[in-house]
């Protein structure tokens, strides 16, 4: 699922970097050393919010309209796109085993052709669901 939500940066007053939230995901909060970092620690601190809320099928609130957000002076507003299944692909690596059945025929023929059995099932599961290639 992709997802757009404003993120407010502020300046840390020592000069040593920026605190970093999503006003709309609360307790979605980081910091960094720099403006980059910032958006760098947001971007993954918003991602990872936002799968959890999906795994444990949590209210996501609708983004607040950027000109809506309360924010300082000095602070920056910055909108972040997440993508919740690009994140999953690139930081959740373990494997699964599932046990399928197959027709011993078909499972005689991918075995002589080399047919690799769970990638099939892996583009079949990404076409079926929607989910684009990584």
């Amino acid at each position: 699922m992709v997802y757009l939500y404003t993120a407010v940066l502020s300046p840390i007053e020592d000069g040593s970097g920026y605190y970093a939230r999503v006003p709309d995901l609360p307790g979605c909060m980081t910091s960094g050393r720099s403006l980059a970092d910032a958006l760098s620690q947001i971007t993954d601190a918003m991602s990872g919010w936002l799968c959890v809320a999906e795994d444990e099928a949590l209210p996501i609130s609708p983004p607040t309209p950027q000109a809506d957000i309360p924010h300082d002076p000095g602070d920056i507003c910055s909108l972040i796109q997440v993508d919740t299944i690009r994140y999953r692909a690139a930081t959740d690596t373990r494997t699964v085993r599932k046990n399928v059945s197959l027709p011993a025929w078909l499972s005689f023929l991918a075995d002589r052709h080399g047919v690799n059995c769970s990638q099939v099932l892996q583009e079949a599961l990404r076409e079926k669901l929607g989910v684009p290639p990584l």
